[in-house]
């Protein structure tokens, strides 16, 4: 499983994640806000299966791994 998620993606991923789950965690938003573990592990793991799918590549390392 290579890396298709570059660092800047990663971040962002983490953040936006990492929000929606505070948000949901003091009922700001509803139970969709849990979604946010997604973008998580996501930007944790650096591997997006969606890209994969779609052929997308935000990680410019990907092609020396």
């Amino acid at each position: 499983m290579k890396k298709n998620v570059g660092s800047i993606d990663r971040i962002l991923r983490i953040i936006a994640g990492s929000a929606l789950i505070a948000l949901a965690a003091t009922d700001t938003v509803g139970w969709w806000g849990w979604l946010g573990v997604v973008p998580l592990l996501t930007g944790l793991i650096g591997f997006c299966s969606l890209y994969t799918l779609l052929g997308i590549k935000t990680c410019p390392l990907n092609d020396a791994r």
